[in-house]
């Protein structure tokens, strides 16, 4: 049978209110064969939706509920059984409400969510009815405007999903109730609808200097859907606990909730196995957890690391560090004068003597996609290992590392709409199993004595202490959110905006666009003849738009172009053509000073 989940609808008249509805329901199910007797506390098994109850007191109160979008946890079926309680799947935020509004609240900034969802509303919201993009007449306009008719002519009203419990754009659980599996690149995906998608980010409602926010830095961090941060709410109202090592109840919930965010990274990455993933604070953090610990084991005295002129410098100081340690040489792939790489260079840097290749995917302050396979595959041919950095890649781009054969892969959680401090590093099971721990303590062994210490095998061997667990389980939020929407419908939308921006900004008198490859994601650096990039930055600011001005921790690649910092717009889907206007329009003005 189906349970249709509670929401904040009035209760048409003549009909039992909630808090009838409630105790009959619990009456049902205790009649139910196998039902467990009835306790004063919450149900041990999470339930779907939080019903309103009576307390003690007779003030109506919340029961525990489960994760939004998780299934409830049948009666008498063991944990790791199908699904586990804690193991969150998708989203269907029905929050419970005590009392229902007499009508649903037409000035909530969320997409799909009334004023039952425990957030205040933004008043005097106005939502666009269609995107409109200004006639520059570049080579991509016309793809752009098939684009965004296709979305301006989608139904806008909300379909009702089967269990009547989906709350956010492209996360409605199954007809069964159940959540649904995740279908990262399904042909049945309908297009990115960029103003709907808004609506899923709180942030975008906020003013800056009395205009509406324009978020244009991105590939410093993106901002975060209503979903993840309900996720982490939720995991603090409800599961926080320290994991792996307590037999009560909290403690089964935050491991199951810990393990299926790495079991919804290891899918996101296409790795063979969750044990090929580690969590850690960031990308930084996982570039030196290679560098201390494959590093340090594996490099010599007259070995040769490969990096790319396009690096972070979070992918060039580990490497120095291990360079002069260990008394290596650092040696640099060039680029052209667009930012890409030269390949035909790099087949010269490599030889008998090279041990790494550490090389970005995506280029954090041109936005250059760099030829990856070809980068691990000329590597892999002098039996050199291979490290890619895809903080900038994973929001971007579809990711599978098994088909790129990398033998680590590192990204950041908050670069793709997840919370700050958790990042990830991939390894191939079979090299992290080689790799000494980097860090002692607890978590990360087998058995201690004082004579010795046995260590678990990867990836607990390298997460010593107390993680992260609230933020690794809001990562899996983030990317149950993102597989939701679709990565290739992310790009096209991307890309075409990005062009819409290129072209717009080209345009301007005494503007430099610093790097042009022909293969980039959404990053637009320029400088601007007669202002420094911290006073376009200001400018643009005062509008409320916000871009990164400097040198993005990327000197090297910007004195290549002969600047020292760039004014950087970095775009994500839920940017807008309008938004895009509004900083061509802002640096037009200085331009005609």
């Amino acid at each position: 049978m189906t349970i249709q989940t509670l929401t904040s609808e009035p209760v048409p008249a003549g009909l039992p209110d909630v808090l009838t509805l409630a105790q009959l329901a619990g009456e049902f199910f205790a009649a139910l064969p196998g039902s467990p007797p009835a306790a004063p506390t919450a149900p041990t098994p999470p339930r779907t939706t939080g019903p309103v109850i009576a307390s003690g007191s007779g003030s109506p109160t919340l029961a525990p509920a489960a994760p939004p979008g998780e299934a409830p946890a049948a009666a008498g079926v063991p944990r790791g059984h199908n699904a586990a309680p804690g193991v969150p799947q998708g989203y269907a935020a029905a929050l419970p409400t005590l009392a229902a509004p007499s009508a649903p609240s037409s000035s909530s900034p969320y997409y799909f969510l009334d004023s039952g969802n425990g957030y205040p509303s933004a008043s005097g919201l106005s939502v666009p009815h269609s995107l409109a993009a200004q006639p520059f007449g570049f080579p991509g306009e016309t793809a752009l405007r098939e684009l965004l008719a296709d979305i301006d002519h989608r139904p806008r009203e909300r379909a009702a999903p089967a269990n009547g419990s989906g709350h956010f754009y492209f996360l409605d659980p199954a007809a069964d109730g159940r959540p649904a599996r995740s279908a990262p690149q399904a042909a049945s995906q309908p297009p990115l609808d960029v103003n709907r998608v808004r609506h899923d980010f709180p942030i975008l409602q906020e003013r800056v200097n009395g205009k509406p926010l324009v978020w244009f830095d991105n590939a410093a961090t993106t901002h975060k859907p209503q979903a993840v941060i309900d996720r982490l709410a939720w995991f603090y109202a409800h599961e926080n606990s320290n994991i792996h090592r307590a037999a009560h109840e909290l403690a089964a919930r935050a491991t199951d909730a810990y393990e299926a965010a790495r079991q919804k990274v290891a899918r996101f990455l296409g790795a063979a196995s969750p044990d090929e993933i580690v969590f850690v604070r960031g990308a930084t953090e996982a570039i030196n957890l290679v560098a201390k610990s494959w590093g340090a084991a594996n490099i010599g005295a007259g070995d040769e690391i490969i990096v790319s002129h396009l690096e972070h410098h979070a992918n060039i100081v580990p490497w120095q560090q291990l360079a002069a340690e260990k008394g290596a040489k650092i040696r640099v792939i060039p680029v052209d004068d667009s930012g890409q790489l030269l390949l035909d260079e790099y087949r010269k840097l490599l030889g008998p003597r090279t041990r790494l290749v550490a090389v970005t995917q995506v280029s954090n302050a041109l936005g250059t996609v760099t030829p990856v396979h070809e980068v691990v595959a000329l590597a892999h041919g002098v039996g050199a290992t291979v490290l890619v950095d895809g903080a900038q890649a994973v929001s971007h781009l579809r990711v599978d590392v098994r088909a790129l054969d990398a033998d680590f892969y590192v990204f950041s959680g908050h670069k793709v709409f997840g919370p700050t401090g958790i990042g990830v590093v991939y390894g191939k099971k079979a090299i992290l199993d080689g790799m000494p721990p980097w860090q002692g303590g607890g978590n990360m062994i087998a058995d201690v004595t004082f004579e010795r210490t046995l260590y678990h095998g990867a990836p607990a061997r390298f997460e010593a202490g107390t993680g992260n667990i609230a933020d690794a389980v809001g990562l899996g939020a983030a990317i149950d959110y993102v597989e939701q929407l679709g990565l290739d419908n992310i790009a096209a939308y991307e890309h075409a905006l990005l062009e819409y921006a290129t072209h717009g900004l080209r345009a301007i008198p005494g503007l430099r666009l610093i790097g042009t490859a022909q293969h980039k994601t959404s990053v637009a650096s320029f400088v601007l003849q007669g202002y420094k990039p911290e006073e376009v930055g200001d400018a643009l600011n005062r509008e409320g738009i916000a871009v990164r001005s400097g040198h993005h921790c990327a000197q090297p690649i910007l004195r290549r172009f002969g600047v020292e910092a760039t004014v950087r717009p970095s775009l994500a889907f839920y940017n807008t053509c309008e938004e895009v206007d509004k900083l061509v329009a802002v640096v037009r003005g200085l331009a005609r000073r």
